[in-house]
């Protein structure tokens, strides 16, 4: 049985290590620091899936009070096909409903093609007319 819950601070580790195996690619803030800081501004946002203790996949549901973004939507390879990627989006659609969020959006690698089917098959449509700019 899966569930879905908020990470804490004790989970830190875990979901790092699980996104080294889980998810693709990696970001700036993918270290204990980056996590720390997203946990402490938002306790809500990073939600686990979790089957027997173990992390089987995450989604981050951040709102800003204007925008919903989902990030790091991941399910353990081992687990894919089984639900648990619709039960962590659907727990994040839930909880950015709840919070005022009228539309979302997906951060979705280009070169993740698992994924585009993924979110198209959840109902999301690529946006063409946008791009992504970021400053490290």
């Amino acid at each position: 049985m899966v569930t879905v819950r908020a990470a804490t601070h004790a989970d830190i580790d875990a979901v790092l290590a699980f996104w080294r195996v889980g998810a693709e690619g990696t970001s700036i803030s993918d270290d204990p620091d980056g996590v720390g800081a997203l946990i402490a501004r938002d306790p809500e946002a990073l939600l686990l899936a979790e089957a027997d203790g173990q992390i089987v996949g995450t989604v981050i549901a951040g709102w800003d009070g204007w925008r919903a973004h989902l990030y790091r939507l991941a399910v353990h390879p081992d687990q894919r096909r089984r639900g648990i990627g619709t039960a962590l989006l659907e727990a994040a659609e839930r909880r950015l409903s709840a919070l005022g969020a009228r539309r979302l959006d997906a951060m979705v690698l280009d070169r993740n093609e698992l994924a585009h089917h993924a979110w198209q098959a959840a109902g999301y449509k690529r946006d063409p007319d946008w791009t992504r700019w970021i400053k490290r």
